[in-house]
């Protein structure tokens, strides 16, 4: 134990901690703007500076120490954060109004505290064109603080390494490899840097305006799925009970104009008949082993552009977003007797990559795309403060039928190591004949870094793994070379799985906040009717009716897909 006075007041911490760390456990505060709690403490904006016996330290990165005598409010405090402010304001473009992240902004928060109203230096932001080259993410690098948030999680938590720091002095700036816009670079727009940003320089491409402008067209049949983790994510910000508030969302989406809604978890369950049935064939036909997920965009990208020798390994199956499109855009409108030309797909998705999806050239058919618009959660936040409607009197509805049901397994999606889970639900019936008892498969949940799982098959053992974020396809990659043979393995780009994706709310989420978010998921799991992926009625309907069975040609031609080095 350390003992030390803040602010004159003595205190008794654990060894180790920093003075910030220490000083937020009991409640002092101490503001930040480049720190990240476990992943980013360099210190770099230094406006967490704090005093102790006369001299200015950095409280990000020190650790406490015996007899330590803090003050994190003197004046010569206050007078150098407030200059360290001016500073970084200085170089930053308050263009505010305009701002996406006006009402959330930790800059113009900071300003606000250290009253300061006018720009004490000479401004020396070069309000550059900004880098709109990504159909996913925006860079303004008018707004960039250099914080360096941006580059610690694309280097450190999610591995790829595309942000880094470039020139001096005045010249200083954050950018991309050898200064390339976005979308010639090796980014793959999983968007976990717009999530930390703290000012607006990194943000997602809105297409708000692209819903609004559907729905106002009468000659357009406005369509829209919403994603499992966007459901779980909203209340928080709203201030409202409840772990699944989709029902909410329909009755919004349909007060504003949207002709139906429809849920991405029947594309989910499309999905597990698809690659279940792969899986069984590679097993069966010495196929190419392990089989790798390819739901999340992301890891896609990444395997696209950083990996291309992990390609022969992917599922074939299309994402769970561009299976119901596809499904939207050929079933649906015979069904409805609609021309699939005058159908607006839209989905509401936890993750910025999904919009880059949704444009690739594979997912279109004769210049329509299966996937038309995406807004994020975040984009949904914004409308629904925009229609003025009071989200949280108004009643829940239920989903359209047709393509409205789905099971508990299509739910977990969200939550990394759901997508195995649901996929061995199926499989286990598939192999074995028998009906599986225990649904919960507890050895591919949580937030570990990588989790494997040996399934008994009635007799035949298979071996599976997880990987809860992409910079962990090393630790996969390494234990294969060593010579672990797994059959299936599921990658989630971001940590958590969807429920942390790059287009959820702004915040950090810790473990704690993942794990809750993960409860919930398999809360609504635990309380569906029907939840096994095979089960769905409305599943073995549209095999029946159109698709045929798994694997089909038909299936092949709609839900299938390649990829290709990058």
């Amino acid at each position: 134990m350390v003992n030390l006075t803040i602010n004159g007041e003595s205190y008794c911490f654990n060894e180790g901690m920093s003075i910030l760390e220490a000083a937020r456990s009991v409640d002092i505060y101490i503001p930040t703007l480049c720190f990240l709690k476990n992943i980013n403490k360099d210190a770099s904006c230094r406006v967490c500076l704090v005093e102790n016996k006369g001299r200015l330290i950095p409280a990000c990165d020190t650790t406490i120490s015996e007899g330590m005598e803090i003050l994190t409010n003197s004046s010569k405090v206050r007078n150098t954060r407030k200059t360290i402010l001016e500073l970084i304001a200085a170089d930053h473009n308050f263009d505010c109004g305009h701002c996406i992240k006006n009402s959330n902004c930790e800059l113009k928060k900071l300003c606000e505290i250290y009253n300061i109203r006018e720009n004490t230096f000479e401004s020396k932001t070069n309000f550059e064109k900004k880098d709109k080259s990504s159909i996913a993410i925006i860079r303004d690098e008018s707004k960039c603080i250099k914080c360096g948030r941006c580059v610690v999680v694309c280097r450190n938590n999610q591995g790829v390494d595309v942000l880094c720091y470039s020139n001096r002095a005045q010249d200083y700036k954050i950018t991309t490899e050898f200064d390339k816009d976005l979308n010639d670079s090796s980014c793959i727009f999983c968007g976990q840097c717009s999530k930390v940003c703290p000012v607006g320089a990194i943000y997602e491409r809105e297409n708000l305006n692209d819903l609004y402008s559907a729905i106002d067209n009468k000659s357009k049949h406005v369509v829209v799925q919403i994603a499992p983790a966007v459901r779980v994510s909203i209340a928080n910000e709203l201030g409202i009970e409840g772990c699944d508030l989709s029902g909410k969302i329909v009755t919004l989406l349909k007060l504003i104009g949207v002709d139906k809604v429809f849920d991405t978890n029947f594309g989910a369950d499309l999905t597990i008949m698809e690659e279940t049935e792969e899986l069984i064939r590679r097993i069966n036909n010495n196929g190419v082993l392990p089989l790798m997920t390819s739901c999340s965009p992301g890891w896609i990208n990444y395997v696209e552009k950083h990996r291309p020798e992990l390609i022969p390994n992917l599922s074939s199956c299309k994402s769970p977003q561009q299976m119901f499109g596809a499904i939207l855009k050929s079933y649906y409108s015979k069904k409805a007797d609609i021309d699939y030309k005058n159908i607006v797909s839209v989905s509401i998705m936890p993750c910025t990559a999904k919009k880059y999806e949704a444009h690739r050239e594979e997912f279109s058919k004769s210049g329509v795309r299966d996937v038309d618009i995406v807004i994020t959660t975040r984009e949904l936040l914004r409308l629904i403060k925009e229609t003025g409607i009071n989200f949280d009197n108004i009643p829940s509805s239920d989903f359209d039928n047709l393509l409205g049901i789905s099971s508990g397994a299509a739910n977990i999606f969200g939550a990394s190591g759901g997508v195995m889970e649901a996929a061995l639900r199926t499989a286990y019936e598939k192999i074995t004949g028998y009906d599986l008892k225990a649904l919960d498969f507890y050895e591919v949940r949580g937030t570990n870094d990588f989790k494997e799982a040996a399934i008994d098959l009635n007799g035949k053992e298979i071996r599976v793994a997880v990987v809860n974020g992409i910079k962990n396809v090393d630790i996969l990659l390494n234990k294969i070379k060593n010579g672990e043979n797994y059959c299936f393995v599921e990658v989630m780009c971001c940590p958590g799985g969807c429920i942390g994706g790059g287009g959820q709310p702004y915040n950090i989420d810790e473990s704690s906040e993942l794990i809750n978010k993960m409860k919930k998921i398999y809360s609504i799991d635990k309380n569906k009717i029907i939840r096994k992926s095979h089960e769905n009625p409305n599943i073995i309907k549209i095999y029946n009716e159109y698709l045929g069975e798994p694997g089909s040609h038909k299936a092949e031609e709609l839900l299938h897909t390649k990829y290709f080095k990058r």
